[in-house]
């Protein structure tokens, strides 16, 4: 068996739950691997004038974030708004009988988003009663506030500031003014946190505790076990139930969105959706793993709108891109076509032409203003690569062309190298390249060939076509070794591996690559760069050694007709 085949068992990954093992919710169980934002609430809870900022990621659950710091770390205490003698409003822990005070810490937390008032803030003075209304910084202990909902009231924000610079505030004309005691903690991304600490000078000043909140669990600091206590916070929410067998495809949906076969994603929202779907579906509070995979099924169908047209393409042969018989320069590279909510997979057909010039490899994508930045940088990568090999002690005397046919949108990155290399490898050696199999991957300038993204859509986009137009056996994708890692595919790709109907290989240097694709041994060079001459490297050296001509001049007609009337002495 070839060694860079990869098992059916690797291509998908596995999980060993503890026998008989119940799953309960708790605070410190939906704050899985946010040992990062725990600790700055706990400094929170335990500062003066310090106050957060949460910076959450795409798909995060904020209510149940922000219920489970406050379970697990909040700190509260009796806290009464007073008049003293002096007339001057304080915060006091106790209360005389007599007294009866403005305001008083009501609520452990509030969460404002949407429309946020001046008054949801600083409260309001009633003229009728004559009484102050406190409002959220005076009632609460800790105040969390969308960061851009109050953005966009540009007003409310500048106020903020002011109250954190004051450490007080004025809630009306007839009131003195109140000492702010009150937690504050604004929620957003990232991007919105650095552009405040650079944009504000104010900002840092008043929210040094910036809680980064992370989109994904690693097995290697937590187990699996855990993270089923993280989902059963889920599952009650929901009021469900997941079999065993069910339990075992939903980690393995977790550890796709996650896209590591060694972690597994913490996007509450997503995975919230697809369980109320499938509780929908099985019309049952208890999920099947029937029921999850048709959820699972249903939920890529209703995005898949473009990858079928996509298809139809290809089968209705719009799209010329073989997948048996041999070619020289010509390769099945693959693509991702990515939508904002949905990505897939889509071969494409790359050719190399070559011909007598000054070592120029031309991209006809960037000539013509179809190839992005990276792809351009992975194309001079390539050039370095080739030139390392075939012209350290002289330069090489070709032009060759690359390009994507049928190709009417811009492309870039540099995940095509290898595919590129290969085609102009096989081009230049005029060695024939397997048709039925498609290569992905990234290539550095001494040839190892590095990680790309999209890996299971690319491989699952190629054999999709395959399986479409009859699998052979032949059939199959070369991948980074790097990628490895991240395989988690369709089960349709598991089962014809293992039965042989399709092939996925491994390499980790482009040589790899190219004895797989040409069926020929790349060879290596000598001590004077020499490569064998039967093998792919010695077909080439010899061709550009031909383009440069280098080789033995024939005699001229003059020169053999002498040689032809020669007297022998």
């Amino acid at each position: 068996m070839n060694s860079n085949v990869i098992p059916a068992s690797a291509l998908i990954p596995h999980f060993t739950l503890s026998p008989k093992q119940e799953f309960t919710p708790s605070a410190k169980a939906n704050l899985l691997a946010q040992e990062r934002c725990s600790d700055a609430f706990r400094l929170l809870s335990e500062t003066d004038n310090q106050h957060m900022f949460i910076a959450e990621y795409f798909g995060c659950n904020r209510k149940r974030t922000i219920k489970a710091l406050i379970d697990a770390h909040g700190i509260f205490s009796p806290q009464f708004l007073v008049v003293n003698e002096h007339q001057e409003p304080i915060w006091t822990q106790s209360l005389s009988c007599a007294a009866k005070p403005l305001a008083s810490k009501q609520h452990k937390y509030r969460y404002l988003s949407g429309s946020i008032r001046k008054t949801d803030l600083v409260g309001r003075y009633n003229n009728e009663s004559k009484m102050y209304e406190p409002g959220l910084l005076a009632t609460c202990h800790y105040l969390f506030i969308c960061a851009d909902s109050l953005w966009k009231r540009e007003p409310l924000w500048d106020l903020l500031l002011e109250i954190l610079d004051k450490q007080a505030y004025h809630a009306h004309s007839q009131l003195a003014e109140l000492p702010l005691n009150c937690k504050i903690v604004l929620i957003g991304s990232s991007h919105q946190y650095g552009s405040c600490w650079l944009g504000e000078p104010s900002f840092s000043r008043h929210f040094p505790l910036l809680g980064e909140l992370i989109n994904e669990m690693d097995l290697d600091e937590h187990s699996v076990d855990e993270y089923c206590h993280w989902l059963a916070g889920i599952f009650a929410d929901l009021n469900i139930q997941v079999e065993s067998d069910a339990l075992q495809l939903l980690l393995q949906f977790c550890a796709k969105l996650a896209d590591h076969q060694l972690r597994l994603s913490l996007m509450a929202t997503n995975i919230e959706h697809l369980l109320a779907q499938a509780k929908a579906y099985g019309r049952n509070e208890l999920i099947s793993h029937q029921t999850l995979a048709h959820s699972i099924a249903m939920l890529n169908q209703r995005h898949n709108a473009s990858e079928r047209l996509s298809e139809q393409n290809f089968d209705d042969l719009f799209i010329n891109l073989p997948t048996q018989d041999e070619v020289i320069g010509q390769i099945n590279g693959l693509t991702v076509i990515e939508n904002a909510e949905f990505s897939y997979g889509e071969p494409a057909r790359i050719t190399a032409s070559v011909h007598y010039g000054d070592g120029e490899v031309a991209d006809i994508e960037r000539k013509s203003e179809l190839g992005g930045n990276i792809h351009a940088k992975g194309m001079m990568i390539l050039s370095a690569c080739l030139y390392r090999i075939f012209g350290k002690d002289a330069p090489l005397h070709l032009n060759a062309n690359i390009v994507f046919e049928q190709s009417y949108q811009e492309i870039d990155g540099d995940s095509a190298s290898l595919a590129e290399y290969c085609c102009l490898i096989s081009a230049i050696a005029e060695k024939p390249i397997n048709q039925s199999l498609a290569a992905t991957g990234a290539i550095d300038q001494f040839g190892n060939v590095q990680a790309i993204g999209g890996v299971n859509e690319k491989i699952e986009g190629f054999f999709k076509l395959c399986k479409r137009r009859g699998l052979t056996g032949n059939q199959g994708v070369i991948i980074p070794c790097s990628n490895m890692q991240q395989l988690n595919l369709h089960q349709d790709v598991i089962d014809a591996v293992a039965e042989g109907l399709f092939s996925i290989y491994q390499v980790k240097h482009i040589d790899e690559a190219v004895e797989i694709l040409m069926q020929l041994p790349a060879g290596s060079a000598d001590e004077d760069n020499q490569f064998p001459d039967e093998s792919l490297y010695g077909l080439v050296q010899s061709r550009l050694e031909n383009l440069a001509g280098y080789q033995d001049e024939e005699p001229s007609l003059f020169a053999r007709l002498l040689d032809k009337f020669k007297i022998s002495s």
